[in-house]
């Protein structure tokens, strides 16, 4: 059942996470997509500007006024004076420099206005008309016919709507525009926006013929955007295209993204913290229960003996034998030396953590030590075969010769009960170090094992069996002697499993 909760519980987390992870991601695209067609509508409105400025600049360039004055003819382009000026007009495609050799004076009651001054009012009563003739319907021009007294031309300006009438009659009178030039306006345009982008620009006009600026931008760029001014010759289009311009949305959206990327750090980074800790404590539940079951084992077994011992004194003993009585008494009393000793482990353990545990540090022979454990465990374990490979130099560490020996005897208690047939113990130095190392054939221990194998209470889960005795806390204190002297412990998992202990030495 708890691991059934536990399953849940990780499933729910990872879901958790996996919303969270579209939500932003998500929220994020819709973002960038906004920012995209922002940008595109903006560079839309920099290319209607710029396409507006350039028929400003065309307009004052281009285009005249002509004040017939005392002129009651219906129609004034009938004037054969008026017909010349016009062939000339219709002849000009720079800017009317045909014109600028006629002068006021040589046609007679007739004003020319150039540039600017043709957006002129003029003073007094007056009808305004444009008069098209089909013989010059590609040259467009605006009459002011004057019937009343003659008036002179004055600076007065209506620019809104004196400006506009200029920009139609030249835009009708152009059928093409000069893409070079629309380069700089569009340019200057991006540039107050402050959008520095690469960009190509395509004007096909009414005679489908196609002029570019920047040809390899437009046959590799995949956003493009059409000009909506009115100003643009009938039938003609005059397109911009820019490249990936994804650097630029998300530069302008750079402080959400960095917000977004704390909030979902931060929201898997509690999760993912939450999960190591329920991992934990599950871990520790099963660590606890291995525990409990192992000291019930190891408690029971002793308790068990001096019972049966106690039982054989009282109800088997009938005669008094002191021969028997002394058997019966020495067996309950090593029971008990068994579970004082484990009581001692258990509670040696817990001063392990802190500070309270004293030393009595002296110079020790590692040499001597280790050579004295091998022979024990040699005795003791006749079917293993130990090897013992040093320099032959005395190496000397300065430390408690008591707690360093049951440091060195858990290694090697662990690679008889765990290990296989061949133990190898290695003794060589370093510059500033002396390791030791404990191998053996045996291929038991896992590299997901050997992480945890010097946590307190850990052994390696067996099930519910207890076939081998501990409380798995002898590598746990074997770390902590080592770390206490000033050196570290660790494991390594091959072809052998290899403990490597480093001391500084005298």
């Amino acid at each position: 059942m708890q691991n059934r909760k536990y399953s849940y519980l990780i499933y729910f987390i990872a879901a958790v996470m996996a919303v969270t992870l579209a939500i932003q991601g998500y929220w994020n695209y819709k973002n960038y997509q906004a920012g995209k067609q922002q940008l595109i509508n903006e560079v839309q409105v920099s290319l209607d500007n710029a396409v507006n400025t350039y028929y400003t600049i065309l307009a004052k360039k281009n285009t005249i006024g002509i004040n017939f004055e005392n002129d009651s003819s219906a129609n004034p382009l009938k004037n054969p004076k008026i017909d010349s000026l016009i062939r000339k007009i219709d002849k000009s495609s720079k800017g009317f420099k045909g014109l600028d050799s006629i002068k006021n004076d040589q046609i007679e009651n007739i004003t020319i206005l150039r540039a600017s001054k043709n957006d002129t009012f003029f003073q007094g009563k007056e009808t305004q008309n444009t008069i098209l003739n089909k013989k010059y319907r590609d040259t467009v021009l605006r009459f002011t016919i004057n019937k009343s007294n003659r008036s002179k031309p004055t600076n007065d300006t209506l620019l809104r709507w004196k400006a506009f009438a200029s920009q139609i009659i030249v835009s009708i009178k152009e059928d093409t525009i000069q893409p070079k030039k629309m380069d700089s306006l569009i340019e200057t345009e991006l540039s107050r926006k402050q959008l520095n982008i690469d960009y190509g620009l395509l004007f096909i006009a009414k005679d489908s013929t196609a002029q570019k600026v920047n040809s390899e931008l437009i046959n590799t760029s995949n956003l493009n955007t059409s000009s909506n001014s009115k100003l643009l010759p009938d039938d003609s289009s005059l397109q911009i295209y820019f490249a990936n311009i994804s650097w630029v949305i998300l530069k302008r959206n750079l402080l959400g993204i960095v917000f977004s990327t704390i909030l979902v750090a931060s929201v898997l980074a509690c999760l993912i913290f939450l999960l190591n800790i329920i991992n934990r404590q599950k871990q520790l539940a099963e660590v606890k229960n291995d525990l409990i079951s192992n000291i019930t084992h190891e408690f029971k077994t002793p308790i068990t003996t001096i019972s049966v011992a106690l039982e054989g004194i009282k109800n088997f003993n009938t005669e008094n034998d002191p021969v028997k009585t002394s058997k019966y008494v020495n067996t309950s009393t090593n029971q008990l030396d068994k579970l004082t000793m484990m009581v001692e482990k258990l509670l040696e353990t817990a001063t392990l953590d802190g500070d309270k545990l004293a030393f009595n540090k002296e110079p020790v022979i590692v040499n001597n030590l280790l050579n004295n454990l091998i022979t024990k465990h040699q005795t003791l374990a006749p079917q293993k075969q130990f090897s013992f490979e040093d320099s032959g130099n005395a190496i000397e560490v300065f430390a408690d010769a008591f707690h360093l020996e049951n440091a060195f005897n858990n290694l090697l208690d662990n690679a008889v009960k765990y290990g296989g047939d061949s133990i190898v113990v290695g003794l060589l130095t370093t510059k500033n170090t002396c390791q030791i190392t404990i191998s053996d054939s045996g291929k038991t221990l896992t590299k997901a094992e050997a992480k945890q194998i010097f946590e307190k209470f850990y052994r390696v889960p067996k099930g519910n069996t207890h076939d081998v005795k501990g409380f798995g806390i002898g590598l746990y204190y074997t770390k902590k002697i080592i770390e206490k002297h000033g050196g570290s412990i660790s494991v390594a998992v091959n072809e052998q499993t290899t403990f490597k202990i480093e001391l500084p030495y005298v």
